[in-house]
């Protein structure tokens, strides 16, 4: 797994709190009240963001550098910040598990993705040891 920081823009508007978007990711934004609130919760939609262009086998494109990014006079822009996010080196491998009928059933009436579910049950264990 590798780390990642993709640059990301915090900005105010008419309206009370501040939005976050990221020039190198179309289409993913956040917002927060604060400025600190708008940047965790930056980091948890690039975090979602990411799962599901891997699970879509999207190909993940690499950060640009925080100075090749053109000002917008648009954009009131607060700050600019680079937001981590760990993506897996490895590519995912199918694999056959055999679980009790109920505990699947438990699974499957909490998730819709039962794979994405296992796997970070899977990383937090490891996380814990």
């Amino acid at each position: 797994m590798a780390t990642v920081y993709f640059p990301a823009i915090l900005e105010s508007g008419d309206a009370p709190g501040f939005s976050v978007f990221f020039p190198d990711l179309p289409g993913l934004a956040s917002a927060g009240d604060s400025e600190q609130e708008a940047a965790l919760h930056a980091q948890e939609a690039l975090r979602g963001h990411i799962e599901l262009m891997l699970e879509e086998g999207e190909t993940i494109p690499p950060p640009r550098k925080m100075d090749a990014i053109a000002h917008d006079p648009g954009v009131r822009e607060v700050a600019r910040i680079l937001v981590p996010v760990v993506i897996p080196s490895a590519r995912t491998v199918r694999v056959n598990v055999t679980l009790p009928e109920d505990l699947l059933r438990r699974i499957e009436a909490i998730t819709e993705n039962r794979s994405r579910f296992l796997a970070k049950a899977a990383e937090r264990a490891l996380q814990e040891r």
